[in-house]
């Protein structure tokens, strides 16, 4: 039997999941959380063959969860099943040792041969994802250029960014000026888009 534990904060999903689920012979849930740190108390308790984890929820997300476990050296696989299909997002479920990183689109059969498949050691992509891997760009942007971005991201004026980084004026429009060219985008706030989608802020 394997026994899976299932952490998504949206309400109805995740009885969606478990309904769905219960269906399955060889398969029991064991724990349901709709929060971080609620599912991390389940899976130290329980200790699950299979932990299914939602990437956005609250006070711990999914990512956070993967790494604990690593840390921890806790034996349970980890799938995170999520909307978010960015580079950035799959490449640390990655290095956090996620078997498994699905979209939330995916057909339920397919959910539940990967969850047979992750159980069994094996590592399991969506489809759309795969691709991604071998089509990730290295990140263009140098530390100062990311240290900009991330301020504009946080709504800060070139005038606040100066001082925060101690720059001139024209060093900041310089640095915008350049990720700007290097993202191949129109303005600072399609380079925060396009830089973020890549997970080049993180």
């Amino acid at each position: 039997m394997i026994r899976v534990v299932i952490a998504e904060d949206q309400k109805m999903l995740l009885g969606a999941f478990s309904s769905l689920i219960a269906f399955e012979t060889d398969i029991e849930v064991v724990g349901e959380a709709q929060d971080g740190q609620k599912a991390w108390e389940l899976i130290v308790e329980k200790i699950p063959d299979v932990c299914i984890l939602d990437i956005e929820m609250p006070h711990m997300t999914g990512l956070e969860l993967a790494r604990k476990i690593k840390e921890e050296q806790i034996p349970s696989k980890v799938m995170i099943v999520t909307t978010f299909s960015r580079v950035g997002y799959l490449q640390k479920a990655i290095d956090s040792d996620v078997t498994g990183y699905l979209l939330k689109d995916e057909p339920i059969d397919y959910l539940i041969d990967s969850i047979r498949k992750v159980a069994a050691g094996e590592k399991v992509v969506s489809r759309d994802l795969a691709a991604t891997l071998f089509m990730k760009v290295e990140n263009p942007l140098n530390d100062r250029e990311r240290d900009v971005l991330r301020l504009v991201r946080e709504g800060l004026t070139t005038s606040e960014i100066t001082r925060r980084l101690f720059l001139t004026k024209g060093t900041v429009r310089n640095y915008l000026s350049s990720s700007i060219q290097k993202l191949q985008v129109e303005s600072r706030q399609q380079a925060v888009n396009k830089a973020n989608e890549n997970g080049w802020l993180e």
